[in-house]
């Protein structure tokens, strides 16, 4: 009997059976881009190229700026049509629209002498000017005072005699002489330096250790008449040695007088130069291509080993230079052991806890503080507190010291808290650990924190009132030596600024060390400090090395605290000094490059000619940084290789 088979199914339609061996083709299923994330990534790719154009925008401007400061540029001489005339240097161009609708291009030219006119700078709209030249023997001239003279030379003087009155001839008698005359200057400024004032530092030194012997023992006592004795001796001395110097910078001044140049500004007014007191003159419009760069290096040179004159608007920057890389130095040798250790402590020895949250939490929060408050706190405790207990004890810092008998108890009673308090705390973490009742935990948490503040307080009270310190300074009173502001404390100040960012880094650095390191070191037999010191430390420097590298970058460049506690406009010695007596110049006042910046953009009298300066000073504070963290990079790459299996 045959098969039954069932016949092919009918299409719904009525139509024909569909073909069983036609191949289905299968449906596929699109995505979104969103469901992908593409959206995500051109958003997060095109926030990153916003920020990098951003920056490279920041740093091509101020780049672009600061190394056209020193370009020379041609000198011109506009007449205008109610007779005005003007000559110098074009440093702006400006478009904007007459009240009569038409549209008027006026020109800001740096005009200069400012002794004759009272201005530096003079607008001049091209709608007024009835001529414009370039003269060939226009000349710019820098000056150690007064700023920039423009104006063509008429006459060179020689010991009071005029030897030349032709441009070419009074040119050629200038280069002759100015290298002279210049060196002359130089001369004279060393004796008043150096001599002058090693002579007058002598005779201070003596004063002080006169002052001194008064105070210990009496006008009356002998050690005061020998040391009086000395003092006259040492001033016998130095008025002979100071009437020499004297004599020789006379000499010096006469000698530089004999060299005289006479320059016509563009209003006809004569006016009579020493060559000495000139820094550089030339003719703009006279320069070839090879004298051009020879001027601009020079400036940069000078810019960057001599010192500001004209109000800080020009001269160079050396002595803020020196104090922003002895400021950032300091601060990085006092934060990074300070931030260290107490990274070691609360990532390797603290258990945790409450008190472990609470600092790790106050750390966190210190980082956002103000850097204002900073500076108030700088100067009020290390410049006003610190600083004035070291200059004149209890007594230069505000505080009457008490009776001898009453701060001997004083000092028995802090001693006896520490003794008892300290075998109370070591007893109760010896009875009472993690497993014990939160009350226990939390009285002895309290009597812990209790004792430690306690201490603090009565140590502060015991130093505060103690009868037997004077201090250090007390003879230099009531001129402070440390009760001001000065470079120690300001990078002090900055240090405490910069910890929280060592901390977080080196406690980053140390959980990225394996615990399979640190157990291997026990199981070999170390105790934890060979562990911390041989196997944790160097393996976390590289990350140490990082919050070095962020302290460096954001303590170098804060200016506000700086404004309280050192920084000046103008210092007039550099803070480094190698005489231990002078405190190694620690207690200096500073120029700092970015307080430079801040007083050249909105303290300067000549805010135009000092525009050009500040693009200038910030492009070399940014240089400076950039080495600084170049360095410490440098070091950090070397410590990674080193330990490659556990960098962080």
């Amino acid at each position: 009997m045959s098969a039954i088979t069932n016949p092919p199914p009918i299409a719904a339609t009525g139509g024909p059976p569909e073909d069983p061996n036609k191949r289905v083709p299968r449906r596929v299923f699109q995505s979104s881009l969103a469901a992908r994330g593409e959206p995500m990534v051109w958003l997060t790719g095109g926030a990153l190229v916003l920020a990098l154009l951003m920056i490279a925008g920041l740093l091509l401007l101020i780049a672009w700026n600061g190394f056209a400061t020193f370009w020379p540029g041609s000198l011109v001489r506009v007449a205008l049509d109610d007779g005005a005339v003007y000559m110098g240097e074009i440093t702006r161009v400006e478009h904007y629209t007459a009240d009569d609708g038409q549209k008027v291009t006026r020109e800001l030219l740096r005009t200069g002498n400012f002794d004759l006119t009272g201005t530096h700078f003079q607008w001049v709209d091209s709608s007024d000017v009835a001529e414009q030249a370039d003269p060939e023997w226009a000349t710019l001239v820098e000056r150690l005072e007064w700023g920039r003279f423009y104006g063509f030379p008429t006459q060179f003087i020689l010991d009071g005699e005029v030897v030349a009155t032709s441009d070419a001839e009074v040119w050629a008698m200038y280069e002759q002489y100015h290298g002279e005359a210049r060196g002359l200057v130089a001369k004279r400024k060393r004796i008043e330096k150096h001599e002058v004032g090693d002579i007058n530092y002598r005779q201070e030194s003596a004063r002080l250790k006169l002052r001194g012997v008064e105070l210990s023992s009496g006008k009356d006592s002998r050690a005061y008449r020998e040391q009086e004795a000395a003092y006259r001796a040492v001033i016998a001395d130095s008025q002979s040695e100071f009437a020499e110097a004297r004599a020789r910078i006379a000499k010096l001044n006469e000698e530089s007088e004999r060299y005289k140049i006479v320059l016509e500004s563009a209003q006809g007014q004569p006016v009579t130069l020493e060559l000495g007191e000139i820094v550089r003159a030339f003719q703009p419009n006279r320069l070839g291509f090879a004298d051009t760069i020879g001027i601009y290096l020079a400036r940069w040179v000078e810019f960057l080993w001599q010192d500001p004159r004209a109000a800080n608007s020009e001269g160079g920057v050396y002595p803020a230079i020196i104090g922003t890389v002895m400021m950032t130095l300091i601060m990085t040798i006092a934060v990074v052991p300070f931030g260290v250790l107490a990274a070691l402590y609360l990532r390797e020895y603290a258990k945790a806890g409450l008190a472990i949250s609470i600092v790790r939490i106050s750390i966190n929060n210190l980082a956002g503080v103000p850097s204002i408050v900073y500076g108030v706190f700088g100067l009020g405790f290390f410049c006003y507190v610190v600083g004035s207990y070291i200059d004149g004890g209890p007594e230069g810092a505000g505080v009457t010291p008490w009776s001898g008998w009453s701060w001997g108890i004083l000092l028995a009673v802090w001693i006896g808290a520490f003794v008892v308090g300290g075998f109370v705390v070591g007893l109760l973490f010896r009875l009472i650990d993690n497993e014990s009742a939160p009350f226990l935990r939390f009285f002895k948490f309290g009597f812990s924190a209790l004792w430690v503040i306690s201490l603090v307080i009565c140590g502060f009270i015991v130093l505060a009132t103690t009868p037997f310190f004077t201090g250090f300074f007390e003879a230099n009173l009531p001129n402070p030596t440390f009760g001001k502001g000065a470079l120690v404390w300001a990078s002090l100040t900055l240090a405490l600024l910069t910890a929280p960012v060592v901390i977080v880094a080196t406690e980053e650095a140390l959980a990225a060390v394996p615990n399979s390191m640190r157990e291997g070191s026990y199981a070999c037999g170390a105790s934890k400090w060979q562990t911390i010191r041989r196997i944790v430390l160097p393996r976390a420097l590289p990350g140490v090395m990082t919050g070095a590298i962020l302290a460096i970058s954001r303590g170098a460049g804060e200016v506000a605290p700086l404004m309280l506690v050192g920084a000046v406009a103008l210092a007039p010695e550099l803070p480094i000094s190698w005489h231990y007596d002078e405190q190694f110049g620690l207690n200096r006042s500073f120029m700092h490059l970015g307080y430079h910046i801040y007083s050249l953009g909105f303290q300067s009298p000549n805010s135009e000619a000092a525009k050009p300066m500040v693009f200038t000073t910030t492009l070399l504070l940014i240089l400076i940084v950039a080495g600084l963290n170049i360095t410490a990079i440098k070091l950090r790459t070397q410590l990674r290789k080193k330990f490659a299996s556990s960098a962080f």
